[in-house]
């Protein structure tokens, strides 16, 4: 009896039949159940039977972070490589707690659906929750996907936590440049509630890893019902709901694409690179001394001390990128200290414009690079790897270089 075997389980006055899952202790039996959800049941008082055995083929590979799945040659190969978050959680029955549990073998074993879509190689690069999320992990991550492709993937799809993941698709959009597509999903609900997204958005997420955008995208729920999930361009993408399946949002546009989950099919409403268009390469280095700063009425001009000696400091102004007059000198001097200071803005839609106001004028004259259309995750990533890869930083942080920066800011373009 193994996960991914289909049984029936009584106990007592009960019968339970579903798929075997993998269990967070060796006490208990974790049964997913045809309606949806799982069960967790002692081991010492259940009588099981083995109905089928597990549909999946998995082989140890020679590495314990890596696995490949029974190889068939019409289909494409796709890479899953999983770091964790909810899509790759299960429930400790001991306590109800949702923790970070499975590798890429159990995904493929707790979502049947995604059988014969793909021949599927599996990668655990971390099985940790999002907000655990590192830079090191970002760097891990991006040496795995360049690995997979360079070995023969036809496309990646990366299993991230939600909370997080706007940031690592953007750092995978600098860090890499890819001929195949690089697909990020998750999901909101975890696979123990009959609502759970993980299943609809790991299925979609396969089929753009199959399709022809060769570029890191984001895949997760179009709207509340299971009709669509929605690819967001990973520079471009914000989670704007704690808890709703469509909580990512394109800011400024629309999605880059759709895929629509009856029919599998997948479309692009927007110019994007094709497959096979760009070479693989990889630049992994990251300058981890740069901040993200919030600015909020009344705060003192001394919060700019903390960052004395940061290579760079991106912040999130008001507006069209305003922060109080007198903080204008101050942040020159980090300029002048080799600070490089990027300005965004905390509205949602719209740019940045110094020239418009006294104050913004003034923060350009103290060396403030305009941030553009940005959003100011993004623009702390990018400003993470331009300082650490382009030769003109404060002029690379201004150009559009994985589609971050808009060329015209009207919503829904």
């Amino acid at each position: 009896m193994n996960p991914g075997d289909r049984v029936r389980v009584e106990r007592a006055d009960q019968t339970f039949e579903g798929v075997l899952l993998p269990s967070s202790t060796s006490q208990n039996l974790v049964v997913k159940l045809d309606g949806g959800y799982n069960v967790g049941i002692d081991r010492d008082e259940a009588d099981v039977d083995v109905l089928e055995t597990e549909v999946y083929d998995i082989e140890e590979g020679e590495t314990s972070d890596s696995s490949v799945v029974e190889f068939d040659p019409e289909l494409p190969t796709i890479s899953l490589i999983s770091t964790g978050g909810t899509i790759a959680s299960t429930v400790d029955y001991r306590t109800g707690a949702v923790t970070a549990q499975f590798d890429a073998e159990d995904v493929l074993r707790a979502v049947p659906d995604l059988a014969g879509r793909a021949n599927y190689r599996g990668r655990v690069v971390a099985n940790i929750l999002s907000e655990n999320m590192t830079t090191d992990v970002w760097v891990d991550l991006a040496e795995a996907v360049y690995e997979e492709i360079e070995n023969g993937a036809d496309g990646v799809v990366v299993m991230h936590g939600t909370d997080t993941m706007q940031f690592t698709a953007s750092a995978l959009s600098f860090m890499l440049d890819t001929p195949v597509p690089i697909v990020f999903t998750g999901s909101q609900r975890s696979a123990d509630r009959p609502s759970s997204d993980n299943v609809m958005n790991a299925v979609c997420a396969v089929e753009a890893a199959k399709a022809d955008a060769a570029e890191v995208m984001v895949c997760m729920h179009a709207s509340e019902s299971d009709d669509d999930c929605a690819l967001h361009r990973g520079t471009r993408v914000r989670k704007n709901h704690t808890s709703r399946r469509d909580a990512f949002e394109t800011v400024g546009a629309k999605p880059l694409g759709e895929v629509e989950y009856d029919s599998k099919e997948v479309s692009f409403r927007r110019d994007y690179s094709e497959r096979g268009s760009t070479e693989l390469s990889l630049a992994a280095d990251l300058e981890s001394e740069v901040e993200l700063l919030k600015f909020t009425p009344g705060m003192s001009v001394e919060s700019l001390d903390a960052f004395e000696g940061k290579t760079g400091l991106v912040i999130e102004g008001t507006g069209l990128g305003h922060v109080h007059s007198d903080w204008a000198d101050r942040i020159g001097e980090l300029v002048d200290s080799g600070t490089t200071v990027v300005m965004t803005s905390q509205c949602i839609e719209g740019r940045v414009c110094d020239r418009v106001y006294d104050t913004g004028r003034d923060l350009l004259d103290a060396g403030v690079v305009e941030g553009e259309d940005m959003l100011p995750g993004t623009a702390k990533v990018k400003l993470m790897w331009v300082l650490a890869n382009a030769d003109n930083p404060e002029k690379a942080v201004a150009e559009s270089l994985a589609g971050e920066i808009q060329e015209r800011s009207v919503p829904w373009e």
